[in-house]
């Protein structure tokens, strides 16, 4: 198994994906350590040691997974509704740390994670013991929230049969992700140097807005009835050019021995076509084909139907259902980012 090709993965599409939600969760905790700074007078330079902090134990912490997956296979891999759960909280973590960046309302600045005092006790030295313990506890805390590529990576480490080989496969992948994570960390310390009265209320925003995506992410994951792309779905605007002639049936579907066939391009970042219309009580395939190299789109969800296939590059998966009654069904990545209808009639 070529490392160095997992290595790369990571260094492009997998650190964008993963950086997507995990990043968030390191923004947060560097943005309230600027907050605390402003607050006390203080003026630290880097961010560098809470960055290092996070992907250090996100790097252990992915070698112990690498190791068991590899040595203990599926048995041990995290469920959908797990991960669902971790998303759901990650998202609601980000919003509470920015509602608290934004001042909104005391109470928040209850949920920030802090050392326990006995550990504080234990330090002697109390200011960084707090800079690393959040940082560190949420690296560690990424494991349950991999993003679509990583869940490839998991997939070649239980496929390796070796431990050794599975954390060698983990490792490395998240090795390449580190650059950005690091690049994150940078950015933010310029940005607290430069507009350093106003970097936590800029934080504020950006994190909300993460923690809003994660957070409606796993809700799509969930099947949930309720998600901004169904809003959207449900206010949408037609603009009528073609004076009242419409299409009766979806030129990206064909019928082949009585199925509803639709062949669908899979790309790291979205799907190729992305909206398909099929008839309620016919059989229907989807032939999923990756393509582009790895990424969130790596796997392949219809929440609503249950249904969850991993899929591989180059080659095409067909997934197979029947439709009852009409409606808009959403087909989604692992991580709920990038997604496609099936508007069934």
């Amino acid at each position: 198994m070529d490392l160095w090709l997992i290595f790369l993965t990571g260094l492009t599409v997998g650190g964008l994906t993963c950086l997507a939600v995990q990043g968030g969760l390191l923004a947060s905790t560097i943005a309230v350590r600027e907050e605390e700074d402003l607050q006390e007078g203080s003026r630290r330079k880097h961010n560098i040691l809470p960055t290092l902090a996070f992907l250090t134990t996100k790097f252990t912490a992915y070698v112990i997974l690498g190791f068991i997956l590899g040595a203990f296979g599926s048995a041990l891999a995290i469920s959908d509704n797990a991960r669902i759960v971790m998303q759901l909280l990650a998202g609601a973590y980000m919003m509470v740390v920015a509602l608290d960046l934004l001042n909104v309302h005391p109470i928040f600045r209850y949920a920030i994670l802090q050392p326990p005092r006995f550990l504080t006790r234990m330090v002697k030295d109390t200011s960084r013991n707090k800079d690393l313990f959040a940082p560190a506890i949420l690296g560690g805390l990424t494991i349950f929230i991999p993003c679509g590529t990583t869940l490839a990576m998991e997939a070649f480490a239980i496929s390796s049969g070796s431990p050794i080989l599975g954390a060698a496969i983990m490792g490395v992948f998240t090795l390449g992700t580190s650059p950005l994570f690091l690049g994150l960390g940078f950015l933010t310390t310029v940005l607290g140097d430069t507009f350093r009265t106003r970097f936590f209320k800029i934080a504020g925003a950006l994190v909300m807005y993460l923690g809003i995506i994660t957070f409606n992410s796993s809700l799509v994951l969930a099947g949930s009835p309720i998600t901004l792309q169904t809003i959207r779905e449900s206010v949408p605007i037609y603009i009528d050019l073609s004076g009242g002639a419409y299409a009766s049936e979806d030129p990206n579907v064909r019928v082949e021995n009585g199925v509803q066939v639709a062949d669908i391009t899979v790309y790291p970042t979205s799907y190729t076509p992305n909206r398909v219309q099929v008839k309620a009580g016919v059989p229907v395939r989807l032939n999923l084909t990756p393509t582009g190299g790895f990424g969130c789109t790596a796997a392949f969800r219809i929440p609503q139907l249950g249904i969850s296939k991993t899929l591989a590059q180059n080659q095409t998966t067909p997934v197979e259902f029947t439709p009852t009654s009409a409606g808009k069904l959403t087909w989604t990545c692992s991580m709920g980012m990038y997604y496609g209808v099936i508007e069934v009639i």
